[in-house]
């Protein structure tokens, strides 16, 4: 059963964790790959360069949200197309485990289901401007 105390502080802490990886990875690619080699990197996989734009906007707009409780629950929701072709492209064919060279599949798959669970369980505690309440 789920405690309806606590659930709310749940949701905030994966919908915050969540949103600090999507921030993380998204200005990780704009300063640390640049955008340019962002874009190339993209290209290599047989995605079409300027996707590689959309991603990191996607990721750090996405995240900012998240982090503030904004639309967090379809923020999380529209990111879950990103994440799977991170899973698809990025790493499947690179194994399991996350350690593996370029790094397998694990950590993006874990994060689909932790922005689907943001999705379906909503903004949880301290979130600024929910666009949509979970039932009570």
């Amino acid at each position: 059963m789920i405690d309806s105390r606590t659930a709310p502080y749940a949701a905030f802490v994966l919908r915050l964790s969540l949103g600090v990886m999507f921030l993380a990875h998204g200005l990780t690619k704009l300063f640390v790959f640049t955008p340019a080699g962002t874009a190339q990197y993209f290209a290599s996989l047989g995605l079409p360069a300027p996707l590689a734009y959309l991603t990191m906007l996607a990721e750090i707009g996405g995240g900012v949200l998240l982090i503030l409780g904004i639309a967090g629950r379809q923020a999380a929701a529209l990111l879950v197309p990103l994440l799977l072709g991170a899973t698809i492209f990025g790493h499947a064919h690179n194994g399991w485990s996350f350690t593996n060279q370029g790094g397998g599949w694990e950590y993006p798959a874990f994060l689909v289901a932790a922005a689907l669970t943001v999705a379906l369980l909503g903004d949880g505690a301290f979130a600024l401007k929910p666009l949509a309440r979970t039932a009570k």
